[in-house]
Order: C-alpha cells, then structure tokens, then sequence
C-alpha cells in the first residue's frame, strides 16, 4: 500500500457538516478516506443484514463515487474485516463500558476499521488511523458515537503500535 496522501490528515479542510460536526469537503477527500467510507458502508451491511461478503462487495462496488475510491485498500478493509472479525472484537471488548451487542453498527464498523488499520496497515500513522475513523463515526454515526470510538482506539493503539505511540507522544510533550 502507499503512504498516506497529505488529504488523509487531520489538516484537510473542514465545513460544518448536518450534524453540526467538523467534515471534509467530499471534493477534498482523499482515494483512502473514499475506500474508508465505502468499507464502513459494506460493513454496516454486513452488521445489519447477514449478507454474503461477495454480495456486500459487488452492492458497494456499484455505489457512485466508488471510482474514486482507492480500491485495494477498499479490499483489504472490508475482506479484512470480515476475515479477522473475532480477533477484532477481541481487541476492543477488554475497553468497552457495554457488551458488544450494544454498540451501533456504525461506531463497531468504525472500531473495526481503525483496529485493522492499526494491526494490517504499518503504513498508515496510528494518529491518521484514529483521525480517519473518528470523522468516519462523526459523519455516519450517531452524535457522540466519535467519542467512544477516540476513546476505545486510544486505549488499544498503545498496545498495537506501542514503540510508534510512545515516540510521537514523547514528541508532542516535549513540543
């Protein structure tokens, strides 16, 4: 996979979105915040309907928009997902405050993603990772489903990604 495009970050431009919440422009959304998107879409499917994993694909592969998409890393998010699914849960069960099953579709897609990229995609600053799946819940979810999803990804990233955490918040305390 490449390195992040400069869009990903949490520098690209914000509007106010329907909900009041900071979101990007669609136009200024870079092709991995696009398969982000698509990802938890086909999740959200799978979270609330059962449906195969090749009918999810092929459904969101035909959605507009899907051609700006960056679309392996589209394939590795939700094939990804599916595939590691019990291992994900297992990851963010031990920081709930609730059992699973009491988590929207949406914030539990949103974990999902940032887990798997935190775990699959060494490639992706675990800052991106978390910035790009709290807008992900800011956008789709409910009004402050970001704020669990910051705080269950916070609390596994230091053990996914310990010597990178550990590195760049020794750098922002000595900023």
């Amino acid at each position: 996979m490449t390195a992040e495009a400069p869009a990903d970050s949490a520098k690209a431009q914000k509007v106010r979105g329907p909900n009041g919440h900071g979101t990007r422009k669609s136009s200024k959304k870079s092709a991995r915040s696009r398969s982000r998107e698509f990802a938890l879409q086909g999740l959200y499917q799978h979270f609330v309907g059962a449906s195969d994993p090749a009918a999810i694909d092929a459904f969101t592969r035909d959605l507009q928009g899907f051609g700006k998409a960056d679309a392996a890393h589209f394939d590795a998010l939700l094939h990804g997902c599916l595939e590691i699914a019990p291992d994900l849960d297992a990851l963010i069960t031990p920081v709930l405050d609730r059992r699973l099953e009491l988590i929207s579709p949406v914030e539990h897609a949103c974990m999902w993603i940032g887990a798997y990229e935190l775990l699959k995609c060494p490639d992706v600053p675990w800052r991106v990772v978390l910035d790009e799946s709290i807008e992900l819940s800011k956008d789709f979810g409910g009004t402050d489903g970001y704020k669990y999803v910051n705080a269950v990804l916070n609390a596994i990233a230091p053990k996914l990604r310990a010597a990178e955490v550990d590195e760049d918040r020794q750098a922002h305390t000595a900023a």
